[in-house]
């Protein structure tokens, strides 16, 4: 076997055309560490950010994007025990998932679901680890509460929509057409409301409030967050589309007794992103294999279009995940 890959790196910090493909050398697997022959790579915010030169790998990481692959184990690093080469995996990546090799933590892989392709397996670990970790392990939606999760077309809403609605939540979500309003709604949203025509303060505020807001979009949505919870209400932020700065009254978190908090998943510690995994394999796993959850696909790209890949994710035309097919 050649010693180098196929790869997309980033030529300079920019839009869509700084993807380029590259041959770069097959990365060696360390200690804890096993080595993924890449079937698919998901396609996440993230990697445009760190395209744009926003969002630096961690130390170590590779440079080159990708955050999620699904693929066969051909090498394991010393200590590792969890594998074996040739098993079927889908896995969480520190970075380099954008080629056809990528090394990642031993623990921070998962078996590919039963019944899932691999392009749906590359789909799943960025946004499962993200919602569980956040709307779940952090938040603690319950059975019966009122969850509203923001940009419900997304691969983050989609997959927060399926996930609350099979575990007994009443779910909301916002979305910017009818078409995806109707998506989030097929999806077991109780009500989508159409962020262009109606305001999600009133229509949450009509049913007592959101227990658990999910929120990515921050700027003005962040004080229209604190009007939209029910008392007692947390508000979970994962990024911030339009801006992490505003005028907030905080003095409604202490009448109201409200909790904002917030995570961002690539520069957790292994043990914390190992801790996620288990989870989703004791409860979350059987849900796919059983087709109650599902990853919802939009579009596949060949690796090598994988600015093609991009320029349909920031144009926010999709439904879903968008993967890339590297083998």
């Amino acid at each position: 076997m050649s010693d180098m890959m196929r790869a997309i790196e980033i030529s300079k910090p920019g839009g869509p055309e700084a993807l380029r493909l590259c041959e770069r050398p097959i990365p060696s697997p360390g200690a804890e560490q096993i080595l993924i022959e890449v079937d698919h790579a998901g396609v996440n915010r993230p990697d445009a950010l760190q395209r744009a030169g926003s969002y630096a790998p961690p130390p170590g990481a590779s440079d080159l994007p990708g955050l999620e692959a699904s693929g066969r184990v051909s090498a394991i690093g010393p200590g590792v025990t969890r594998w074996a080469v040739g098993d079927a995996v889908c896995a969480l990546l520190p970075g380099g998932g954008y080629a056809e090799h990528v090394v990642t933590h031993q623990d921070h892989a998962l078996p590919v679901p039963e019944g899932l392709s691999m392009a749906q397996a590359a789909a799943v670990p960025e946004t499962f680890f993200t919602v569980w970790s956040n709307v779940f392990m952090r938040a603690g939606l319950r059975a019966g509460q009122r969850f509203l999760v923001h940009g419900g077309s997304s691969g983050i809403g989609t997959t927060a929509i399926q996930l609350a609605h099979v575990l007994g939540a009443r779910v909301f979500a916002t979305a910017g057409t009818a078409e995806k309003c109707a998506a989030c709604e097929s999806l077991g949203a109780e009500h989508a409301i159409n962020y262009r025509d109606a305001d999600f303060v009133d229509a949450m505020k009509e049913v007592g409030g959101a227990d658990v807001i999910l929120d990515m979009v921050g700027g003005d949505y962040l004080p229209r967050n604190i009007k939209a919870l029910a008392d007692d209400g947390h508000l979970q932020q994962i990024a911030f589309l339009q801006g992490p700065k505003v005028e907030l009254n905080f003095a409604q978190l202490m009448v109201r007794r409200l909790t904002i908090s917030g995570s961002t998943l690539r520069p957790q510690s292994d043990g914390a992103k190992a801790a996620i995994a288990q989870e989703l394999r004791e409860k979350v796993w059987p849900l796919l294999a059983a087709g109650r959850v599902a990853p919802v696909m939009d579009q596949t790209f060949a690796l090598e279009k994988a600015a093609d890949a991009h320029a349909r994710m920031e144009s926010s035309a999709h439904i879903g995940k968008i993967v890339l097919k590297v083998r």
